[in-house]
């Protein structure tokens, strides 16, 4: 017996995951706390940037409060510092960075993170 839906089949499962969004494999968590001096430069010489970078895309920005920490992530241990950038997936740590002094400080790190961690990116280095 002919099924129409059965030949329709794939092509929703694939319009599906296109509505969806893209599916990313890592997130970059900031841990931060209102006051921190290091997270107000961060933002002001990194937030406008990072999204648009390739780690941005590799790796999208969440923020969390140091005193709210989110509970679909797994720390290896709770964040001392402010800000800590956090690579999770699948709401397991990676690896962290703590603490900001620069943008090549920042940049450097970032870079070193996702290479040490290419399960972040399903070893692809692609978002």
């Amino acid at each position: 017996m002919f099924n129409p839906l059965a030949r329709l089949a794939p092509v929703l499962l694939l319009l599906g995951l296109a509505l969806s969004g893209p599916v990313r494999a890592a997130d970059l968590v900031m841990v931060e706390r209102a006051g921190c001096h290091w997270c107000e430069r961060w933002n002001a010489e990194i937030a406008h940037i990072y999204p648009k970078t390739r780690e941005g895309k590799l790796a999208p920005l969440r923020r969390a409060d140091i005193h709210d920490l989110p509970d679909d992530v797994t720390f290896k241990s709770p964040p001392i510092f402010t800000p800590t950038f956090v690579l999770v997936k699948n709401g397991v740590e990676l690896g962290r960075i703590e603490g900001y002094a620069s943008e090549d400080f920042f940049w450097f790190h970032v870079e070193q993170l996702l290479a040490a961690h290419p399960e972040a990116t399903d070893g692809t280095g692609q978002p």
